[in-house]
């Protein structure tokens, strides 16, 4: 399987994965990384797709900080998924030591956090993501009681770096576009509702 297609791996991502809201992540995540390899490597994007939806999907079963992910990534080893995804999906997590030197590894680390994120903003909203706007995430940001348990800095880090990667100095413009990006792709895959 190592030209691995979104439909198999969102067929995996689901024989993992029972519950509704980590799937409902994942496929954000998905979204946001295929913007970013639309933007940065468009005859790849389908692959950085695949790399948002297996980050995780390894978790529900192996959540221990001793086997996620790395039983996942074994796993996608035995499958011939390439070490592109492999790397970025051990890169998510930086207890693995994995660097984040690649496009893809950062495009995930950056989506990751700020995914999660943008959905709990949705969730507060009548309207969902629909009229989400980056001034009212990063409002929300500014709020560490509400979703206390996502990393503003790792959604910082991860901007830092795609802003780095990009050849653009991080600024609140920057962290302004990257919000909007992650929002409209998710809006657009219809995975948040």
């Amino acid at each position: 399987m190592a030209n691995m297609t979104i439909d198999q791996a969102r067929e995996l991502m689901r024989e993992w994965t029972a519950s509704p809201a980590l799937r409902v992540h994942m496929e954000c995540v998905s979204a946001c990384v295929r913007a970013y390899g639309k933007m940065l490597d468009p005859a790849n994007e389908e692959r950085w797709a695949i790399a948002g939806l297996l980050h995780d999907f390894d978790y529900e079963k192996h959540p221990t900080l001793d086997e996620h992910p790395m039983v996942g990534v074994a796993h996608l080893r035995t499958l011939g998924v390439d070490d592109e995804i492999l790397t970025a999906i051990l890169a998510h997590a930086p207890r693995t030591g994995t660097p984040r030197d690649r496009p893809m590894s950062i495009a995930l680390f950056a989506c990751d956090e700020l995914a999660g994120f943008i959905v709990a903003c949705a969730k507060v909203r009548p309207e969902g993501t629909s009229t989400l706007g980056a001034s009212s995430v990063k409002k929300k940001l500014k709020d560490k009681a509400f979703a206390a348990a996502v990393s503003r800095e790792d959604i910082a880090t991860g901007a830092s770096e795609l802003a780095a990667l990009l050849g653009k100095p991080l600024t609140p413009e920057f962290e302004t576009e990257h919000i909007q990006r992650c929002i409209d792709a998710i809006k657009g895959s219809g995975a948040a509702g």
